[in-house]
């Protein structure tokens, strides 16, 4: 099962004023390394909310994607609205993994749902779940369209800086239709970009993560190995507090510190240190539009 990337915030004001006043100049994209830094799930939690503005305002997140059909959807597009400099996506939602917090589809959606009318916990079949993810199920791909109009048209109305759209969970890949639909709802909805098209490439840890030493170890190493280029890093900032210590999946069970710690890696002096000293561009989604 693929695990979820996740210290307190300690970049001060200096800090974030030095690196920004030491950017590189700006580059052609053939000579530049740009990095986009997307921090994911704004919405289902409050803890969530915070730690993706946070790593934002004080760290090298330019991109965050807000789920919205999730219980703090409306505090998250709230902080969105606060940081209209921020960009955002349209995190596409069609499970509810967590035990002890669950969310419901926006649209009246059966074939989507469980008996007691949430969304599944998973999309692909899971040994931990068995029979309890959406592909194991008769989905409708008209119910999933209206889902997905209904998330698109909420986010849009909430939050005026939204340029794209993602899958959580990889839903938007779960049959080829979905990935079709998901590309004429993009086009339609002026949210076409897709940034495997405009030649980024993912990068991950290279190496373990489970710590915060770990974390910035591994991270720090795909940095020192990047080349001219585009390149997409994902991962799910939250704090270790209460709420999210009462979050988890089966085969997933450490959220609150597994999260911190990639709070505290968006934020780390040593990771802001690396990208100036390499030059690398800090980017966002909408900044592919604007360079491509």
């Amino acid at each position: 099962m693929q695990k979820y990337f996740s210290f307190l915030l300690f970049v001060c004001w200096p800090v974030s004023l030095l690196f920004a006043q030491t950017a590189p100049s700006p580059q052609t994209s053939t000579e530049a390394i740009r990095l986009i830094v997307r921090a994911d799930d704004m919405g289902f939690c409050h803890a969530v909310n915070e730690a993706c503005i946070e790593t934002y305002r004080k760290g090298i997140v330019r991109t965050v994607e807000i789920m919205s059909p999730t219980p703090w959807f409306r505090e998250a597009a709230r902080l969105l609205k606060e940081n209209p400099d921020l960009d955002v996506g349209i995190h596409l939602t069609l499970t509810s993994e967590w035990e002890n917090v669950k969310w419901r589809p926006l649209t009246h959606s059966p074939s989507l749902t469980d008996a007691q009318g949430a969304f599944f916990p998973m999309i692909f079949p899971n040994p931990n779940y068995q029979n309890q993810a959406l592909k194991e199920k008769n989905w409708k791909l008209e119910e999933i369209e209206q889902e997905l109009r209904a998330q698109i048209e909420l986010a849009m109305q909430e939050v005026p800086q939204i340029s794209h759209l993602s899958g959580h969970m990889g839903c938007t890949h779960m049959d080829e239709r979905v990935t079709a639909l998901t590309k004429k709802l993009a086009e339609e909805y002026g949210l076409a970009i897709h940034p495997e098209a405009l030649g980024v490439q993912s990068v991950r840890y290279e190496g373990p993560h489970k710590t915060l030493e770990e974390k910035i170890g591994s991270f720090t190493r795909m940095l020192e190995g990047l080349t001219p280029g585009t390149y997409l890093f994902v991962d799910h900032p939250a704090y270790d507090t209460p709420e999210v210590q009462a979050i988890y999946h089966i085969g997933y069970e450490d959220v609150a510190t597994d999260r911190q710690g990639v709070t505290d890696l968006f934020t780390s002096k040593v990771i802001m240190e690396v990208i100036r000293r390499k030059g690398i561009q800090l980017i966002s989604y909408a900044d592919l539009v604007k360079t491509k």
